[in-house]
Order: structure tokens, then C-alpha cells, then sequence
């Protein structure tokens, strides 16, 4: 069942002026067409433990897949109430050092970036040089109410080191069977991140697409570049949500702004948006074009995002500079990327004792102690410099 979001739909059209009308068509022709598509349903398993042939064919024809339910109300109830303790220590404004009971604001000593904030529904990103200009075209920015703060949370990078909430929905067992269904025994990590979309403050996120490494590489494929997944606190809509183009992840890197000038506004013809209840978790390839509007509705939404790469994409690979510094990534550099993954699997082991815990291959013979102890987010501290981004 899709939660009705008819007045969401309403007061995200009436930002648009003359283009209203056009705006209320495309959300709902693009809702339509989403909850359409045979690309959504249980995380399901095979006799012998391998992903289910046809969520991976499903996948893999259009570049997402929807696993409903996959978060347990245990689960979301613990997020939620960890997702309310985090916000309370963000920084009181953008640039301060305190939060709003004047202790130390969130990440204030570390040195990799993490709380980034946008002006109130504005396109912090389009049409910028940041992540290598791979946002092509600046979108509609809507104008914020009166009493709209100056800036406010946009994502929080790094986000395991913060989270104990986070770091156990990292290491959810059918989840990680997923990464090595796709990316095999020995997957790597990514990055790992929130993306806050308040309502009436969320910033939009330009069309765009994933990867910089190997868009000309004679071994290109749909996989070169890996996958997030994004797993849905709050769910998921056609005014707050990821829209994406399905199967453009199996063209090669798309000229964007083509695309928007052949459509003649943003609103890209084959695009709709991703549709989740709250639980819900979507895989999504990288490749995707793919992009969000400013959140001009009423539902926030609050995406625990995290990704994963083949072996092969990133071993001996020159980064691309964009959530870590450029370098290449050899096996020290990789092994060492992926110990928040063994501390994040005994993270939840502790927390979910009856769970049969995901074993990651590549740790099977680390002499790290990962065990879940009271320090360990510290030890965790700016782990997000080592992110393999390609």
C-alpha cells in the first residue's frame, strides 16, 4: 500500500508558477508509472541462499529494485530514535561549534567533511564544478517560507562513525548477501552517508550520474561503477524522493544537459520517482541518471545510504577525488577502508543475538579485534578519508 500524498503533490506544483499544471502531471504520471513496474517486492533467497533470479534480472533490465519490508518495526524505532538523538547534536547553525544545548557540535574534530548544510530548498550542487561538475543543470529552486532558516542539513557524510543505528543497518545480513550476490565474495566498500529531506527545507539534487573512474574503460559494463542502497526511515515519494531514468544505467555516461534541452524544462520524459514505505530498502545502480527535487511537501524523508563496488573496480584503481582524496586504492588501502564493515557486523550481532550474522570473506582472517565495545564509533573516527570513490 502507497501512503496518499495528494496535498504533497498539490504544494509542490503551486511553487511552479505557470508551469504548475505540467509540474502536477509529471508527479503523478511518474507515480503511476513507478508503482507499475515489476521491480519491487521481498527480499527473497534461493534454497541454496542465493538472490532470487528474478529480482536480479529485474535489476539489472532497470537499474533499481525495491526490497520492501526488509527493516523490521524494531529496527525503524530504534533509527528513529537514534536519528533524534544525532540531530540534536548538529550545529546550531552552519559554521558554529556548539549545538543548541552549547556542547560541542556533531563531527566539530574531525577532519573529514560530514555535515554539510544547503539553503532551504535550494540546488546546492547543479550546475557547480563540485564532484567533478557531474550535476550538468541547476534545478527549479523553490522559494522557502518566510521563517525558513538560512541553511539547514542536507547530508551527513561518514555517517557510520556517528551512528550506532547506522552502522547496524550496514551490516544487515540479507542486505550484504545482496552486495555479494551482484559484486561477489570479495566486494568492497563505498561510502556511506544521510540524506536529510526535510519538509519545506530539503534541498534538491541535480540530474546526474555516479562514477568518474571508467566511463571510457575498454571493460565498461552496467556494474563498473557499484550500487547504493538506500534504506528508507520514513519512506519514500514522488515530491521528496530519488527519481531515476530505468535502464540508463546500460548506455554509457548520458549528456544531461541534452537530455533537460530536448525535454525543454527539467522534468526528464522517462523519469519517475522511487516509491518506498518506510522499511523499505532500494537497491540502486550507480549509473542510473538520477536526481530529486526540492522537498516542497510534507513528509520528510531520511535516506540511510550506503554503497558497495566489485573488487575488480577499485583494486589498483586511481579514485576520482570526490568523497576522498585521489589515490590509488591498493589491497592495504582497501582492507583497511573495510573494517568499518567488521565493526559494523559485530555492532549488530550485539544488538540482534538471534540474527545468523553476515561473514565478509575479505576479513575472514583479520587479526582486528571488531567486537562491539563502548568506543567503538571512536575508533571509527574520520574513517570516511579512506572512501573508495570512483
Amino acid at each position: 500500500m502507497i501512503k496518499d500524498i495528494s496535498a504533497s503533490i498539490d504544494a509542490c506544483a503551486a511553487h511552479y508558477g505557470d508551469n504548475a499544471d505540467a509540474m502536477l502531471q509529471y508527479l503523478l504520471e511518474g507515480q503511476a508509472k513507478s508503482v507499475a513496474l515489476p521491480n519491487r517486492g521481498p527480499l527473497l533467497f534461493n534454497e541454496e541462499g542465493q538472490l532470487d533470479k528474478g529480482i536480479l534480472e529485474a535489476y539489472q533490465t532497470y537499474g533499481f529494485y525495491i526490497f520492501e519490508n526488509v527493516l523490521s518495526e524494531r529496527e525503524l524505532a530504534d533509527i528513529e530514535q537514534d536519528l533524534a538523538l544525532l540531530k540534536q547534536r548538529f550545529a546550531t547553525e552552519n559554521g558554529a561549534t556548539v549545538n543548541a544545548k552549547g556542547e560541542p557540535a556533531l563531527g566539530i574534530n574531525c577532519k573529514a567533511p560530514n555535515l554539510l548544510w544547503a539553503k532551504p530548498l535550494g540546488d546546492p550542487l547543479g550546475g557547480t564544478p563540485i564532484a567533478n561538475g557531474r550535476h550538468q543543470v541547476k534545478l527549479f529552486e523553490p522559494i522557502a517560507a518566510s521563517n525558513a532558516p538560512k541553511e539547514s542539513p542536507f547530508v551527513l557524510l561518514g555517517s557510520l562513525q556517528f551512528s550506532p543505528a547506522c552502522l547496524r543497518v550496514y551490516a544487515h545480513p540479507e542486505l550484504l548477501k545482496v552486495a555479494e550476490a551482484i559484486n561477489g565474495q570479495d566486494f568492497a566498500p563505498f561510502h556511506e552517508c544521510l540524506f536529510i529531506k526535510e519538509p519545506g527545507l530539503g534541498a534538491a539534487v541535480s540530474w546526474h550520474q555516479d562514477g568518474d573512474t571508467h566511463w571510457d574503460n575498454p571493460e565498461f559494463d552496467s556494474q563498473i561503477h557499484g550500487f547504493n542502497l538506500m534504506a528508507q526511515a520514513y519512506g519514500s515519494t514522488a515530491v521528496n524522493g530519488v527519481w531515476v531514468v530505468p535502464g540508463s544505467h546500460k548506455e554509457g555516461r548520458k549528456d544531461i544537459r541534452q537530455l533537460v534541452k530536448d525535454a525543454g524544462s527539467e522534468r526528464i520524459p522517462d523519469a519517475l520517482p522511487i516509491i518506498c514505505n518506510p522499511g523499505d530498502v532500494v537497491i540502486c545502480n550507480r549509473q542510473l541518471v538520477h536526481g530529486s527535487f526540492a522537498n516542497t511537501g510534507f513528509e520528510p524523508r531520511i535516506t540511510i545510504n550506503f554503497g558497495f563496488h566489485k573488487r575488480s573496480s577499485v583494486l589498483d584503481v586511481k579514485g576520482a577525488g570526490i568523497h576522498s582524496e585521489a589515490v590509488v586504492y591498493d589491497e592495504k588501502l582497501i582492507e583497511q577502508r573495510s573494517h568499518a564493515l567488521g565493526y559494523a557486523i559485530e555492532a549488530r550481532k550485539a544488538q540482534y543475538p538471534d540474527e545468523t550474522p553476515y561473514k565478509y570473506q575479505p576479513l575472514a582472517n583479520s587479526k582486528i579485534d571488531f567486537s562491539w565495545q563502548t568506543d567503538t564509533l571512536g575508533k571509527l573516527k574520520d574513517y570516511n578519508l579512506l572512501d573508495l570513490s570512483i
